[in-house]
C-alpha cells in the first residue's frame, strides 16, 4: 500500500514538473515573439556619399530658367537629361528675346537662372545688382547667318545681294530687344547697307519668329543664328556673316540674386558648364568662347 501511494505521489510530482516546465517555455516563447524592439532614432539614409547622409531635398524644387529663344532645342535636351539625373528638380523654361527677358527680371518676374544671347543684357542686370559679378560668366558663342527659303532659286551670297529687286522682304529680330537683330543691324551698317535695306525689313520678336517668316515664305531672306538655321530643313544658309562686322555673339549665364533656391540654382549653373553639356550645345551648333 505504501509503495502504491509512493508511486502515485511520484507520478504527480513528475507531472507537475512537466506542466511547470511547459508553462515556462511558453512564456519565454511569447516574450520573444511579442517583445517591442527599440526604434532607431538614426535618420534613414539613401546610401549616397561616404557619410551615408541623404543630402537631397525630399520635396520637388522648381527652377525657372529664363533663356534666349535660340537655346530652345539644346535646352530641351538638357532638361530631359538633368531631370532624369535629379528627379527632385523640375526645370521650367521661359524662352524669349534676351532684352525682353532682362526687362522681365528687372520688373520682378520669377527667375533663378538667366542665359542671355548678348553680354549687354547680363551686364545690365549686374549693374543693377540683380546678378552678382561672381555669379555669371560667358558660356557659349554663336554666329550670325543669312537664310533663304530652301526652294529659292536665285542665289544670295552676301549682304549686297539683298538689295536686288528679287528680294522683297528681309526679316531680322527687333534690334532694340533681340541680340541677333542688333548684330544684323551692326553688320549691315558696317556694310553701308542699313539705310538702303530699311524699307525691306520685317522685324520679329525673336530669332525663332524670324526663322518662321523665312520658312513660310513671308520673307525672302532673314538673319538668324547658325544654330537656328540648323534646326530647319525649310531654309538654306545663304552665307555666314563676317564675324568682324558685328559684336561677338556671346551667351553669358548667371544666377539671379533673388533666387529662393540658391543651392539648386548653383548646381544647375555649374552643370551647364560641364563637358557633357557643352557637347550637347556643340551638337546644336554652339561653340565655347575662346
Amino acid at each position: 500500500m505504501r509503495k502504491r501511494i509512493g508511486y502515485i505521489l511520484g507520478s504527480m510530482s513528475l507531472g507537475l514538473a512537466l506542466v511547470l516546465a511547459g508553462c515556462g517555455a511558453g512564456t519565454d516563447s511569447a516574450d520573444s515573439s511579442t517583445a517591442v524592439k527599440p526604434v532607431s532614432s538614426a535618420p534613414v539614409t539613401s546610401g549616397e556619399g561616404s557619410s551615408g547622409e541623404n543630402t537631397e531635398p525630399q520635396e520637388t524644387v522648381e527652377l525657372t530658367i529664363s533663356a534666349a529663344a535660340s537655346l530652345t532645342d539644346a535646352m530641351k535636351e538638357i532638361e530631359t537629361n538633368y531631370e532624369l539625373a535629379h528627379p527632385y528638380i523640375e526645370l521650367n523654361f521661359n524662352f524669349g528675346a534676351s532684352g525682353a527677358l532682362q526687362q522681365q527680371i528687372e520688373q520682378g518676374a520669377p527667375a533663378d537662372i538667366f542665359v542671355s544671347a548678348a553680354t549687354k543684357n547680363m551686364n545690365a542686370l549686374v549693374d543693377e545688382n540683380l546678378v552678382a559679378p561672381a555669379d555669371q560668366k560667358n558660356l557659349l558663342q554663336n554666329s550670325l547667318v543669312a537664310i533663304v527659303p530652301a526652294d529659292r532659286k536665285n542665289a544670295v551670297t552676301n549682304e549686297k545681294d539683298l538689295t536686288a529687286d528679287s528680294i522683297k522682304t528681309v526679316a531680322i529680330g527687333i534690334p532694340e530687344s533681340v541680340p541677333a537683330g542688333t548684330y544684323a543691324k551692326e553688320a549691315l551698317t558696317n556694310a553701308s547697307l542699313w539705310d538702303q535695306l530699311k524699307s525691306k525689313l520685317v522685324q520679329g520678336k525673336d530669332v525663332r519668329q524670324v526663322l518662321q517668316y523665312v520658312e513660310t515664305g513671308n520673307a525672302d531672306a532673314g538673319f538668324v543664328y547658325k544654330t537656328d538655321a540648323m534646326t530647319s530643313d525649310q531654309v538654306n544658309i545663304a552665307f555666314e556673316v563676317d564675324k568682324n562686322s558685328y559684336t561677338p555673339a556671346n551667351y553669358p549665364v548667371g544666377i539671379i540674386e533673388g533666387t529662393k533656391h540658391r543651392t539648386e540654382a548653383e548646381q544647375f549653373y555649374m552643370y551647364l558648364q560641364t563637358p557633357e553639356v557643352l557637347e550637347v550645345f556643340a551638337k546644336y551648333g554652339f561653340s565655347v568662347p575662346e
